[in-house]
């Protein structure tokens, strides 16, 4: 029932909504391979962004001119593999600094690669960035086309198209990441979670698996920068900053760490609050519109005050975040339900006291 709803909104939301969406699911993605790395195996990532940076311009330019000009599925299988290999490059430093140290460490990867973005221009376009060329699957195009195709009255433009293509990369994420935390490697990278030397004695390879899940969560990271670049329709290097990694440990903080279905919902309310509160900035009170006066908070501004403050409140009452809440109030229903008698069930007539048997005695 969950799949046939997902798969409904193009027919009945317009392309804002779409937008929203697409959007999410990117995010989405991305929250899970981080989730995988800090919520699972317990490494501290602010470089997140440089991934989904190598994700997307590395589809952008693979399929694209001045590039290679290769077919664009295979542009994008190899974006997420140069994604995967770039963090096996840095997978060493992971395997030895773990903590504060890492994120130290990956937050250099930020600097870098705002760096290279901005001076590579024959890759990236500079300041500028570049035009993302659209996906095509078997001579379908997930993008606008003249004449646009109509499905059931709705005519399919690119924010259509693109919607399950997201719902399938979305998916594919979904159970492969549960696959993998249900698996032996899953159980070994929440052993190390929780104690390394305990995870040594029991046979767990501490440096290898430490270096698999920077690999993993960065080929994430480049699945999700490619789904951003083709809902974008253009990179630029401004977008893959600091701020963008910070607003990812937001969500797997918000949705609660190690769990795919927190990073989902993290993922998805760190993202539409302040695309809503853009759209209805002049009904919200404190809010001004983008563009008004100066010293007027802005509804990209208040939506980081309202992440932030969810932050604080999940870290003080609800460490496991929203997934966390939601599996508590689950199983407080429940309980409920297991208490309360069934409707056809006879109940019995209370006892009658009886009377207190004399003692015997014992000679």
């Amino acid at each position: 029932m969950l799949a046939v709803a997902l798969c409904l909104p193009p027919f009945y939301l317009d392309a804002f909504w779409l937008r929203i969406g697409l959007f999410s699911m990117a995010a989405a993605i991305g929250a899970v391979g981080l989730a995988l790395l800090s919520g699972t195996a317990g490494q501290l990532s602010l470089g997140h962004a440089f991934f989904l940076a190598v994700g997307a311009y590395g589809y952008a330019w693979l399929a694209g001119e001045p590039g290679p000009g290769l077919p664009p599925a295979l542009a994008a299988l190899l974006a997420v593999l140069l994604a995967g290999a770039a963090g096996g490059l840095f997978s060493p430093v992971a395997a030895r600094v773990k903590g504060v140290y890492l994120g130290i460490a990956t937050l250099a990867l930020v600097f870098l690669g705002h760096h290279v973005l901005l001076t590579a221009d024959s890759v990236t376009g500079g300041f500028n960035g570049r035009s993302v060329p659209p996906l095509t699957l078997g001579g379908f195009a997930f993008a606008r086309s003249d004449p646009e195709p109509t499905v059931l009255g709705v005519p399919f433009g690119a924010e259509e198209r693109l919607w399950y293509l997201g719902l399938a990369l979305f998916a594919f994420t979904w159970f492969t990441a549960r696959g993998l935390l249900r698996s032996r490697p899953g159980r070994a990278l929440a052993a190390l979670r929780d104690s390394e030397t305990a995870a040594s004695v029991m046979g767990v390879d501490v440096a290898r698996h430490r270096s698999a899940a920077f690999v993993v969560s960065s080929m994430y990271a480049g699945l999700a920068g490619v789904l951003l670049a083709l809902a974008f329709r253009r990179v630029v290097p401004d977008y893959f900053s600091l701020a963008l990694s910070v607003d990812y440990l937001a969500m797997i903080v918000i949705g609660g760490l190690g769990s795919v279905a927190g990073a989902t919902a993290g993922a998805v309310f760190v993202t539409a609050l302040p695309l809503l509160m853009t759209r209805y900035a002049d009904q919200l009170p404190l809010v001004t519109a983008p563009g008004s006066a100066e010293g007027a908070v802005g509804p990209t501004e208040a939506a980081r005050y309202l992440y932030g403050a969810a932050i604080v409140l999940v870290l003080l009452y609800a460490p496991d975040g929203l997934h966390g809440l939601a599996r508590r109030a689950r199983d407080r229903v429940r309980r409920r339900r297991s208490r309360a008698p069934a409707p056809d069930a006879v109940v019995p007539p209370p006892s009658q006291p009886t009377a207190a048997r004399t003692k015997e005695h014992t000679p």
